[in-house]
């Protein structure tokens, strides 16, 4: 059975509040949304990942997927059920078997769950992921409980819900102009039958600052692999008025030789994550000999290597770097260069190290001939089976 995955994320997400919408915040150093197609794109059944979005966050969009393989967003509706319709109908011409539509904002899905929805869907038959109601349930239209509610055979509904494509299809063009909360009641109201699925608790929703934060605690508690790489890097002074040191540029009487900017700070950092993930070094992902990265911005480096550790379900836990140098001085700008990694890579300022020394006068960097850097990364991954 073909499968696809349509992941909406149209949503401006006024409740949780911010800058950006929900979708777009980082979760332990990624964006929600990235993860949230990540796990369906690493799921073995599921072919292709179409994801809906809001006009205005293309940008967005744009960074948080850099690098994966999926088609074109699509622009949403007024809604989620019109945004979902949407981007059905943009698979069309795909015709997938099944399809299962999830929200962005459950990043943290289980392969296990997406699996068993998989399982679940037939012909006139769809399936949701859902929980008991265990919590006693009152009613109440102000501050005062008024009606107790019975919680017995009540189900909290999540995401995935899977359906026979062409099903789900022409329930949703035929509820156009109906208000239904979500694609288990479109189903249901075109006499299609839905069943229910175990769901889980890590697929719960971020709605609020209070659910991201729960979110990285449980994500980080999956990953129990934990690992150190080291990275060393050289670079000879040349002629220029500037060095670029950890994404910074800082002035200097000279520049620094090398194929790239010859940031030796990211590539100290970027061979240090290859290394905990044994993924071979920067000049084999980036050789020098390819003329695509001649005089390239070595954030590229860094951001490959950390979208390595992502595809893998993993994060970075903690990044030092020491650069080793007479001059320039590096202490006025080593606020500005700890900023710079955090932001590239979405971590928290103190998940991140920069540190600089010098070797009293002795060996190349003492006779000012060029800069060192060494780096450590540590990473924590899935624990592999």
């Amino acid at each position: 059975m073909r499968v696809a995955a349509l992941i909406v994320a149209g949503g401006s997400g006024s409740r949780f509040g911010g800058e950006i919408p929900k979708q777009y915040r980082a979760l332990a150093g990624v964006p929600v949304l990235r993860r949230a197609v990540l796990a369906f794109l690493n799921h073995s059944a599921v072919e292709t990942v179409q994801v809906v979005i809001r006009a205005e966050d293309r940008s967005l969009y744009n960074a948080a997927v850099a690098g994966l393989e999926v088609p074109p967003p699509v622009i949403g509706g007024a809604d989620r059920q019109s945004s979902v319709r949407l981007g059905l109908e943009a698979l069309a011409d795909a015709a997938p078997d099944a399809v299962l539509i999830h929200d962005a904002a459950r990043p943290l899905v289980p392969d296990a769950l997406i699996s068993a929805v998989v399982a679940a869907i037939a012909p006139g038959m769809g399936a949701i992921a859902a929980l008991p109601v265990v919590d006693t349930l009152w009613r109440s239209a102000g501050e005062t409980c008024e009606t107790l509610v019975d919680r017995q055979n009540l189900w909290r509904a999540q995401t995935p819900q899977g359906f026979m494509f062409s099903d789900i299809l022409t329930a949703h063009r035929t509820a156009l102009g109906q208000t239904l909360t979500d694609d288990a009641a479109v189903a249901i109201a075109a006499s299609l039958v839905v069943r229910h699925v175990p769901g889980s608790e890590a697929a719960a929703k971020i709605t609020t600052e209070a659910d991201l934060i729960r979110a990285e605690s449980q994500l980080r508690q999956r990953l129990t692999d934990v690992r150190v790489g080291t990275g060393f890097d050289v670079h000879a002074f040349a002629e220029g008025d500037h060095v670029t040191l950890c994404g910074v540029s800082v002035p200097h009487s000279q520049g620094l030789a090398g194929h790239s900017d010859a940031d030796v700070g990211l590539h100290a950092l970027t061979d240090a994550i290859l290394g905990a993930l044994a993924a071979g070094d920067i000049g084999q992902h980036f050789p020098p000999s390819d003329v695509r990265w001649k005089g390239a911005d070595s954030v590229l480096f860094l951001r490959h290597a950390a979208g390595l550790i992502t595809a893998r379900g993993g994060v970075i836990a903690h990044l030092d770097v020491t650069l080793i140098c007479e001059r320039p001085k590096i202490g006025p700008h080593r606020s500005a260069m700890q900023a710079r990694l955090a932001d590239v890579l979405g971590l928290p300022l103190d998940r991140v190290s920069v540190k600089a020394t010098t070797t009293e006068k002795l060996g190349f960097t003492g006779r000012e001939e060029g800069i060192a850097a060494q780096a450590v990364a540590t990473i924590r991954l899935p624990e592999q089976e």
